[in-house]
């Protein structure tokens, strides 16, 4: 929780426009989640970690079927030793 606060309070700090590009960011970000859902492309691990921003690790430590904003996210087969995801919009 506190760690949350910290950001929250860094992101106050931050000159509005820095705020407004990181809002542009993320828009860009959940078109692109939309349309990797509406298109059914699979995505590998790496690939859904850098568009949730985490480390890849942290994608596939979630388990198989776990939700992401306003995605579900499945795991749906391995390709070699890549392991490919699918998004659902869920609204």
């Amino acid at each position: 929780m506190i760690e949350s606060s910290a950001s929250v309070i860094e992101e106050l700090e931050l000159p509005r426009e820095q705020r407004v590009n990181q809002l542009r960011n993320l828009i860009d970000t959940l078109r692109i989640a939309d349309e990797i859902a509406s298109k059914g492309y699979l995505i590998t691990s790496s690939e859904l970690a850098d568009l949730m921003d985490i480390n890849a690790s942290a994608v596939t430590s979630r388990g198989d079927h776990w939700s992401w904003r306003n995605w579900v996210v499945s795991r749906v087969r391995r390709e070699g030793n890549q392991i490919l995801w699918q998004l659902e919009r869920v609204d």
